[in-house]
Order: C-alpha cells, then sequence, then structure tokens
C-alpha cells in the first residue's frame, strides 16, 4: 500500500537541502526504489518536505541513508506523519504514439 510521508523539518535551509541532495547521490540514494514522488516546499529559511512511497518497508530502508546525512547538516527531521495514500492523480500523457513516432522519425533523419 502506497503512503504518504509529510517531514516538518527542523533547521532545513534551501542549502541544507541542496547539500542533502548532493549527499544522497552520493551515496546512490537520489532516486531511491519505492519513491514515487518528491516535493520540498517553503520558504528558503524553513523547508518542508512530502513525498509518496510504495511501502513502508521501502521508506524505511531509504531512512537508513538519509537520517545520518540530516544528522551532519544539523536538520532534525522530527517525527514524520506517515498516512496512507488514498488516491493518486496523474494527468495523462500527451499524446504517447505520436511522441514515438516523431522520436523514430528525427533518429531515421539523421542516417
Amino acid at each position: 500500500m502506497a503512503i504518504g510521508v509529510y517531514f516538518a523539518l527542523s533547521g532545513m535551509t534551501v542549502d541544507k537541502y541542496n547539500e542533502c541532495v548532493k549527499c544522497l547521490r552520493k551515496a546512490g540514494a537520489a532516486h531511491p526504489s519505492g519513491r514515487s514522488y518528491h516535493s520540498a516546499f517553503g520558504t528558503p529559511d524553513k523547508l518542508s518536505v512530502f513525498d509518496v512511497w510504495s511501502s513502508q518497508a521501502a521508506f524505511e530502508k531509504f531512512g537508513k541513508t538519509l537520517l545520518p546525512i540530516l544528522k551532519d547538516l544539523g536538520v532534525d527531521p522530527g517525527q514524520p506523519t506517515v498516512t496512507p495514500i488514498h488516491n493518486i492523480i496523474r494527468p495523462p500523457s500527451a499524446h504517447p504514439k505520436n511522441a514515438k513516432r516523431a522520436s523514430s522519425k528525427r533518429r531515421r533523419s539523421k542516417h
């Protein structure tokens, strides 16, 4: 079951967030398995995070990499709010068949 996870982080600035992303990239966790959506929002001196995960287990596995990074940056994640996802609405893709044809035409015209 998909879950939503909201972090009201204490001490998370834009600079610390950007550094956290760099550290996650170095750790090979920039796009962790099981996370389908990530957003960081708020003012530059106080960011919060909302993620959608495929399961609690996937989220907890990522936490083993994330939490030490946050600690090193002086960010307190607090206790996240974790709740089941009821529904996700995604916009339909714009003409996927036409996009595929256009891509094929471009490849052929290069030869």
